[in-house]
C-alpha cells in the first residue's frame, strides 16, 4: 500500500511540472542528458577498442586481475565507509552542535581536497621512516621500532584524511537547509542526542552521504599515487606498471575496473532509492544547536587532532622544505635552493581553469541532475551512472582516451587545448558535481515551484529567484569539489595541456621528479593557499552556521 501511494505521488508530481516546464524543455532536457553520455561513455568506448585490437583474453590477461581487484575493492569499501563516519560526524558537529570554534573547522574541514594524495603519502612515508621526525620524537620515550605503513593500513589512512571532504560537504550542505523543527520535536519527545541523530538526522542526510561515499569510492579506486607509493597493489597501479610492457593485461584491468565502477554505482542507486526521501522544506534563520555537554571540549579535542593530522602534518612537511631553501638562498645551489621566479604564471593558470571546469561543469550537469532527481527519469538515471562511471577510470586513462579519438578525429584541431583539456576534466570531475547537484534538486522545495507557477513567473525567473537561490549551496558544494580536484590533477594536465600552459600540479610534479623539494613545498603552499580562498568564496562562506 505504501508503495502504491509513493508512486502515485511521483507520477501526480510529473504531471504536473511537465505541464508547467513544458514537453519542449523536459525533450531539451533528456536530449541533452543523451549527448552528455555519449561523451563521458567515450574512454569506456576507448578500453573496449584497445581490448578487441590487442586480443585480449581471459586465460592470458584477465586471469592476474583477482589479487589487484581483491586489493581495489576492499581499499575502496574501506575507505569509503570512514570517510562516511568522519564526514558526516564533522557536518553534523560543524553545522548543528555547540561546538566551540565552529567557523574556524567550518574552513579547516574541506581543505584536504587542496592536497595531491601523492602529498600526503610522502609525508606518511617520512615520517615514519627509519630516523624521521617520529623515530627522534619517540626514542627519549623508549620506542624505538616504529610500524611499516607500505600496505593497506597506510594507504587507508592517507585517502581517508584526503576523500572525508567528499562525504562532509554535500552533508554540511545539506544540515545547513535542515529544518531546525525536526530535531526541536524530538528533543520535547524525550529523545537522547544519539537517538535523535538517528532516527532525524541520519534519515534527512542519507542521499548527501550516499553521494559523498560513491564519490570517495570511486576516488579511491582510481587513484594511482598512494597505491604506488605505499606498495599496494591495486587494478590502477597495474594499470600504469603495465601500459607500456604489457598493453593487453593494462587494457584488461582497465576493464574489469570499469565493471567495478558500474557494479558500485549500480548498487548505490539500489540503495539510495530505497532511503527516505528528502523533500526540500525552508528552514528557520536559526538553525538548532544540540549540547554537547560535558563532551563539548573532548569533542574539540579530538576535531582539533583529526584536522591536525590532515591538515598540519603536510603542511609541516612542506613549510620545512621552503624554509630550509630560503636559509640555503645565495649559500649552495641545487634541489635545496628556493626560487619565486616563474611560480605567479602557473598560479594564475590553475585558479583560471579550476574556475572555468567548475562553471562549466555544474551549468552543463544540471539539466542531467533535474531530470534524475526531479523528473525520477529512467533515462536520466541512466545517463547519470555513466557520468559517474567516468570518476572511477584513472586520469590517465582518461587522458589517453582523448589522445586517441581527438587525433582520429576532424576535431584534431583540438588536441592540447583549453577546450579539450576543461572537457577531460569535467569527463573526469562530472561525477563530483552530479550527485551533489542531484541532492540540491531532490531537496528543493516542491511548494515554491507550484506557487510561484501559480503567480505567473517564467521559466527563467523562477530559475533565477527560486530554484537557484535554494539549490546554491548544493551547487556550490558540488563546484567546489569539481574546483579543488581540477587544481590538483596531474595525469590529464601533462598529456592534454596547451603549450606553455603550466599549473601547479605540473610544477609540483616536476619539481618532485628533480628532488627540488624547496620548490615543490613552495608551489604546494601557492596551491593550498588558492584552494582555501576559492573554499571559502565558494563554500563556507555561503552556509549558515
Amino acid at each position: 500500500m505504501t508503495s502504491v501511494k509513493k508512486s502515485h505521488g511521483k507520477s501526480h508530481y510529473f504531471q504536473t511540472h511537465a505541464s508547467s516546464v513544458g514537453r519542449g524543455l523536459y525533450l531539451g532536457m533528456a536530449g541533452w542528458s543523451i549527448l552528455l553520455a555519449v561523451i563521458f561513455v567515450a574512454p569506456f568506448g576507448y578500453i573496449l577498442f584497445q581490448a578487441l585490437d590487442l586480443g585480449v583474453s581471459w586465460d592470458d590477461n584477465f586471469a592476474n586481475s583477482l589479487v589487484p581487484l581483491r586489493n581495489t575493492f576492499l581499499l575502496g569499501i574501506s575507505v569509503a565507509l570512514s570517510a562516511a563516519v568522519v564526514g558526516t560526524g564533522l557536518a553534523w558537529l560543524v553545522v548543528r552542535t555547540d561546538l566551540p570554534a565552529r567557523k574556524v573547522w567550518a574552513i579547516a574541514a574541506p581543505l584536504p581536497l587542496a592536497f595531491p594524495s601523492f602529498v600526503g603519502a610522502y609525508a606518511l612515508i617520512a615520517g615514519f621512516a627509519k630516523g624521521g621526525f617520529l623515530e627522534e620524537l619517540l626514542s627519549p620515550l623508549g620506542i624505538h621500532s616504529l610500524p611499516s605503513v607500505y600496505g593497506f593500513w597506510g594507504a587507508w589512512a592517507v585517502l581517508t584524511f584526503f576523500t572525508y571532504p567528499y562525504v562532509y560537504l554535500p552533508v554540511q550542505a545539506r544540515l545547513s537547509t535542515l529544518p531546525a523543527t525536526f530535531e526541536e520535536s524530538a528533543r520535547l519527545l524525550g529523545r537522547r542526542p544519539l537517538e535523535m541523530f538517528a532516527t532525524v538526522v541520519l534519515p534527512q542526510t542519507w542521499t548527501a552521504i550516499s553521494a559523498g561515499s560513491l564519490l570517495v569510492f570511486l576516488y579511491t579506486i582510481s587513484d594511482f599515487g598512494v597505491p604506488s607509493l605505499l606498495r599496494y597493489l591495486t587494478l590502477t597501479r597495474s594499470i600504469f606498471d603495465n601500459r607500456l610492457f604489457d598493453p593487453p593485461t593494462a587494457v584488461a584491468h582497465g576493464l574489469v575496473l570499469a565493471v567495478l565502477a558500474f557494479m558500485v554505482i549500480f548498487a548505490e542507486r539500489i540503495i539510495s532509492g530505497r532511503g527516505l526521501s528528502e523533500e526540500g522544506h525552508l528552514s528557520g534563520d536559526v538553525a538548532y544547536r544540540q549540547a554537547l555537554g560535558r563532551w563539548r571540549w573532548p569533542t574539540t579535542a579530538v576535531v582539533a587532532g583529526w584536522l591536525g593530522i590532515a591538515l598540519v602534518g603536510p603542511l609541516v612537511v612542506m613549510g620545512y622544505w621552503v624554509v630550509r631553501g630560503f636559509l640555503n638562498r645565495g649559500r649552495i645551489t641545487g634541489p635545496l635552493v628556493l626560487s619565486f621566479d616563474g611560480i605567479w604564471e602557473p598560479a594564475r593558470n590553475t585558479l583560471f581553469i579550476g574556475v572555468v571546469t567548475a562553471l562549466v561543469t555544474v551549468f552543463a550537469l544540471l539539466p542531467l541532475a533535474r531530470l534524475t532527481a526531479r523528473y525520477r527519469s529512467r533515462l536520466g538515471a541512466v545517463c547519470s551512472s555513466l557520468v559517474l562511471a567516468g570518476f572511477g577510470l584513472p586520469g590517465l586513462v582518461i587522458a589517453l582516451a582523448f589522445v586517441f579519438w581527438v587525433l582520429r578525429s576532424p576535431l584534431v584541431g583540438f588536441y592540447q587545448s583549453l577546450p579539450l583539456l576543461v572537457l577531460a576534466y569535467s569527463l573526469h570531475f562530472g561525477a563530483q558535481a552530479t550527485r551533489v547537484s542531484e541532492t540540491a534538486v531532490e531537496t528543493m522545495p516542491q511548494q515554491l515551484e507550484e506557487v510561484s507557477h501559480t503567480l505567473g513567473a517564467g521559466r527563467l525567473r523562477r530559475f533565477a529567484t527560486v530554484d537557484l537561490p535554494l539549490m546554491s549551496p548544493g551547487l556550490l558544494a558540488g563546484g567546489g569539489l569539481v574546483l579543488l580536484s581540477t587544481m590538483k590533477e596531474l595525469p590529464i594536465t601533462l598529456l592534454l595541456h596547451p603549450i606553455g600552459f603550466d599549473t601547479l600540479s605540473i610544477r609540483i610534479w616536476a619539481a618532485a621528479e628533480e628532488l627540488a623539494f624547496a620548490q615543490a613545498g613552495l608551489e604546494s603552499l601557492v596551491l593550498v593557499g588558492l584552494s582555501a580562498v576559492l573554499t571559502w568564496l565558494l563554500i563556507v562562506r555561503r552556509v549558515r552556521l
